[in-house]
């Protein structure tokens, strides 16, 4: 009985191996708990001053053009530049930001237009940043350690994202907004002093500059594989149809529960957490696309469950399990991406991925503040969750390829374990057990809490 609970438990195999990947795992713990601030400071600002749920879904509309734009640039830069001065720079870059929510807080009567600039702003450093983040992974975990190490994120997220939400909501409820911005600026001073002890990840040989035929030759590999388009696809259609975080505030006070908004934030982190707390299976599993398909449909699942209640403590419930289920779609998506994408054009192929799982949020805010407007948060809610249901329906019998995905079997996934971790591991800079055994590391969450990246550090929302 103890051997079968101890294979639960995460896999502990990559933290133990690498340096740099406990000094990001901590990074992004410290940049979360100071983003959650922002993330939710923001969108009570703007609804304090318009009062409006249209006006908090528009900042989705603000970010959607510089997302896109900077998330496809960003994923060139990072195939050609070193990826932890663009991490660096970034980083600082976003803690700017919040200086400039910080300083319009402090206004006698704080301004609405300079919370949108911000808004896009971020947007636009988060396109840069992420992509560099996201293509470290695989350049820096043996093959076999990639599951175990997007549980690992996964669960600095969650961590975060259940203790962070809550208190937040308790700093602006009975402190205000200074003080929430305040936080978020320490936090990012510190997350770049920690970046900046990150070894140089430079880009490999003969990488070509970033370009547009650069861009267009990583749009055409993700294109021709239909495996990733299942996984770009459905995690868009989920979050475009069932993402309901920014409305959370109008669901609290139709519920009659103001003092549950925190909560409504943290909740889905709680579920996450369960799944990877007994994440120790995820290493074993081979199937990783029927962890996107299942995952993404009991999001909207639990999510039509939480408009159609009206008892709190179901909502809360209701999000938690939601927030499971983005778990597991998040744990397919990653370990499909690392497995499966060659290094060369790991950089590129993260920028497409950046808009995946970042645009559909962003239109996501816009519908559900849209239809908030129109019918009410708990009807914009619940309806959103059908439409996902049905949307991942429709996708799976459209590319069958990603329910059969067996990391046995592709071709992609066999290849990329022969190559194992590029050229840094040929450099003497991979896994290196008979040395120091620190092979590099990935990522840290941006002033943009993923919204939930299961791990889904959500949207480029000064978070």
């Amino acid at each position: 009985m103890t051997s079968k609970l101890t294979a639960l438990l995460p896999d502990l195999a990559p933290w133990r191996s690498s340096r740099d990947f406990r000094v990001l795992w901590v990074q992004g713990l410290v940049t979360y708990l100071g983003s959650v601030m922002a993330l939710i400071a923001l969108p009570l600002q703007i609804k304090e001053l318009t009062g409006s749920p249209l006006a908090v879904g528009v900042m989705g509309a603000v970010e959607l053009v510089p997302l896109v734009v900077f998330g496809l640039y960003g994923g060139a830069l990072a195939d050609a530049v070193d990826r932890r001065r663009v991490i660096v720079l970034t980083e600082a870059g976003l803690g700017l930001l919040a200086a400039v929510l910080l300083v319009n807080a402090l206004l006698p009567s704080p301004l609405l237009w300079p919370l949108y600039v911000v808004a896009g702003g971020v947007a636009a450093l988060a396109g840069l940043q992420r992509p560099a983040l996201d293509s470290l992974l695989a350049r820096i975990v043996p093959h076999g350690q990639l599951a175990a190490a997007a549980a690992l994120n996964a669960l600095r997220w969650q961590a975060g994202a259940i203790a962070g939400p809550a208190l937040a909501g308790l700093v602006v409820a009975y402190a205000g907004n200074v003080p929430a911005y305040a936080t978020t600026v320490v936090c990012f001073c510190a997350s770049v002093l920690m970046c900046r002890r990150l070894s140089p990840v430079p880009p490999v040989e003969h990488a070509a500059k970033p370009s547009l035929r650069g861009i267009a030759e990583g749009a055409r590999y993700a294109w021709s594989r239909p495996v990733l388009l299942g996984t770009y696809a459905i995690d868009l259609a989920a979050m475009l149809f069932a993402f309901p975080n920014t409305i959370f505030p109008f669901l609290a006070d139709e519920l009659d529960a103001d003092w549950s908004l925190g909560l409504m934030y943290s909740a889905g982190a709680v579920g996450s957490l369960v799944v990877s707390l007994t994440s120790g299976w995820v290493s074993r599993t081979r199937r990783h696309g029927l962890l996107v398909v299942f995952g993404a449909a009991g999001w909207g699942l639990a999510v039509a469950a939480a408009g159609w209640t009206s008892q709190i403590w179901l909502v809360l419930a209701c999000l938690a399990l939601a927030g499971a289920g983005d778990m597991l779609s998040g744990l397919g998506r990653t370990t499909i991406w690392n497995q499966t994408i060659p290094d060369r054009l790991r950089g590129r192929l993260a920028g497409i991925e950046v808009l995946s799982y970042s645009i559909g949020p962003q239109l996501g805010q816009v519908r559900a503040g849209a239809m908030a407007g129109w019918t009410g948060a708990r009807p914009a809610v619940w309806t959103g969750g059908v439409a996902c249901v049905a949307a991942v329906g429709l996708l799976t019998a459209a590319l069958p390829g990603l329910v059969g995905y067996d990391a046995r079997t592709d071709e992609d996934a066999l290849r990329r374990a022969e190559e194992g971790n590029g050229p840094r591991a040929e450099e003497g800079n991979g896994p290196r057990a008979e040395e120091d055994g620190r092979p590099r590391t990935e990522q840290g969450d941006r002033l943009h809490v993923e919204e939930g990246e299961g791990p889904r550090p959500e949207a480029p929302t000064p978070t």
